[in-house]
């Protein structure tokens, strides 16, 4: 990422105005169009740090064309190779018609998904993808090889550069190479647990089909099974219950933890902010296990500790963006609740244990929820507090799902009214909301639910972000966790990340909770001021500042309001917390968070340095 720097600058002189007339009108190329406006075809740009950045966007697309050959019965073999920023990826399908390469990668609405007797299950839907893989790399190579003939085009930056054709004793495919075009994603590297997590989902979706990545093979035998088994360990209450139809296939169990968590996918896509079809899967649970057992349980008892995965094949998808990040299909609503309704009582007739199990689950989650409100009664009570006045509040206007907020609504949790003091005097009041923290918060692993109430600061907390009932009342669009760079600051870090993955899993699942960044040093001379995050910016700061003179922060009380705005602004940098695996955050948490005070204290004694 660039570094930040301020310099001394005189005012720029005022633009002459230019009339309004037909040579202001601007007509681009679809592919220029792309360059000039990235974010509408591929979400965010990033340097790789954030599992949804566009470097693996534009990986995913090219997959996702060779995703579709294998669903429609050709190639059951995909290899992708990364060296530094190079991708290749190579399948064995049947190749682009030659007469067509060119075009399929270069001119927008151009492509086979429009054809539903060629491709019935696409996620590629509208010609786009591959396009902006083009224009968004420095250098694209695209060959297919059909029949002994092959075609292989060259672009930069979307502009064709050399074409070959010729005769070939390949197989039958497509390869795509490319190399992301640093004008456009800056500085970025490829976090390879990122990309392995994408390869196994697509595996998990498709069995049958390998996809080998530098070398290794990635497979799945047992599809949505698989995938809850990785992500929940050895957690499950009982055996995965897994059905698998024409369209739909689903999984599920229950755990021990809070909340739900669930995966959903359509046509080999990751929705990760759900859609009809992930709703349609949580109601045709609750109607399948009511009728099964004869009862009326609330939704949210049958569902306090799932752990689910959906997935739906569909002929014509409506997403709500480029990037497929959430189903709008309504009409498929009624089948996929019959559907699973139907196979759900089927499961549980054949799982005996499992049904004996789930009884017992949703009794106790029945049981909990009446205790826990009794205790929010009296906690509200005892309290009587309005969310705008809570202790160490300070709100802001716009919240969560207002018109104007436009998801840019944050709340700081801070450590200390020192630190908070200069953010509150340099937040935008209008998005930016500012939560103290008196001290270290309690660690609230192993603990019940019910505990939240009796802990003040907790439970204010809490009541801040509006999740007490559920996350459909979250305030904010991002909870920044603020704390010093020192001892005290991430322990209070790995504090409150205990308190929301104990409780509140599902903000860390939906990219919620993030890391404020802020500077470590300050260089600066009478005529410019550089802030560097770590040593390497320090050290380069140093080296191009004359007669520098160096500050190290060592708090965030100690950046003055009229710095501190800047590293809340539009450039704040932000570290989203996330996870490879539920099973895996868990035993982290046991073993850092945990009473295994001895063996804790010996593995630090041993990598002490």
């Amino acid at each position: 990422m660039a570094k930040q720097t301020t310099t001394a600058a005189k005012p720029a002189a005022p633009k002459a105005r230019r009339a309004y007339d037909e040579s202001a009108i601007k007509t681009l190329s679809s592919l220029e169009h792309i360059r000039l406006r990235p974010g509408m075809y591929i979400g965010r740009l990033g340097d790789g740090s954030n599992f949804n950045d566009g470097i693996y966007v534009l990986i995913k697309e090219v997959i996702d064309n060779s995703i579709d050959e294998f669903i429609m019965g050709h190639g059951s073999r995909i290899e992708i190779k990364i060296d530094t920023h190079t991708v290749s990826i190579a399948d064995r399908g049947r190749g682009i018609p030659l007469g067509k390469v060119i075009e399929c990668a270069s001119v927008i609405n151009t492509g086979g998904k429009y054809n539903d007797d060629v491709f019935q299950f696409s996620v590629g839907l509208n010609g786009v993808g591959i396009k902006a893989v083009n224009a968004l790399s420095s250098r694209f190579v695209i060959r297919s090889c059909r029949e002994g003939k092959f075609v292989e085009a060259e672009f930069s930056q979307g502009s064709l550069v050399d074409q070959r054709t010729g005769s070939t004793k390949s197989p039958n495919g497509t390869s795509v190479q490319f190399t992301p075009d640093t004008g456009i994603f800056g500085s970025y590297n490829y976090n390879i647990e990122f990309l392995e997590q994408r390869l196994r989902n697509y595996a998990y979706l498709n069995t049958g089909l390998t996809l080998r990545f530098n070398g290794q093979n990635i497979s799945s035998e047992n599809g949505l099974r698989d995938l809850l088994s990785e992500e929940v360990g050895d957690e499950p209450l009982y055996p995965i219950l897994h059905h698998r139809g024409e369209r739909l296939e689903f999984a599920f169990t229950h755990t021990e933890t809070y909340g739900e968590s669930h995966f959903s996918f359509v046509n080999g896509q990751y929705t990760n902010d759900g859609g009809t079809h992930l709703s349609a899967f949580r109601e045709g649970v609750l109607k399948g296990v009511n009728e099964f057992y004869k009862k009326n349980f609330s939704g949210v008892d049958v569902r306090e500790g799932i752990a689910g995965a959906v997935a739906v094949r569909l002929k014509d998808p409506i997403f709500e963006s480029q990037t497929k990040n959430k189903l709008g299909n309504t009409d498929i609503r009624a089948w996929i609740v019959q559907e699973v309704r139907e196979a759900v009582i089927d499961l549980l007739h054949k799982n005996k244990a499992a049904a004996e199990t789930i009884e017992r689950k949703v009794t106790h989650n029945e049981r909990l929820r009446r205790e826990l409100n009794t205790v929010k009664k009296q906690a509200k009570e005892k309290a009587k507090k309005i969310a705008l006045k809570i202790p160490n509040l300070k709100d802001c206007k716009y919240h969560r799902g207002d018109r104007k907020e436009n998801e840019q609504s944050t709340i700081f949790l801070t450590e200390g009214q020192s630190a908070s003091g200069s953010m509150v005097s340099s937040r935008d009041p209008y998005t930016q909301a500012i939560f103290s923290l008196r001290g270290k918060p309690q660690n609230m692993f192993g603990r019940k639910r019910t505990e939240i109430y009796t802990n003040e600061e907790l439970y204010n907390l809490m009541q801040a972000l509006g999740i007490e009932d559920d996350l459909e009342g979250l305030r904010f669009s991002r909870i920044v966790i603020a704390t010093d760079a020192d001892h005290d600051g991430f322990h209070i870090r790995n504090l409150l990340l205990t308190y929301f993955f104990s409780f509140f899993e599902e903000l860390i699942l939906d990219g919620r909770v993030f890391i404020l960044e802020t500077p470590l040093f300050r260089v600066r001379n009478k005529k410019e001021t550089r802030y560097c995050y770590n040593d390497t910016e320090r050290d380069d700061a140093v080296k191009t500042i004359s007669s520098p003179e160096v500050t190290r922060f060592k708090g965030l009380g100690e950046i003055s309001p009229s710095e501190f705005g800047q590293f809340i602004g539009p450039d704040i940098r932000l570290v989203e917390v996330n996870i490879k695996s539920l099973s895996s955050v868990h035993h982290d948490i046991e073993f850092y968070m945990g009473k295994n005070t001895p063996t804790r204290r010996d593995f630090i004694m041993e990598n002490l340095v």
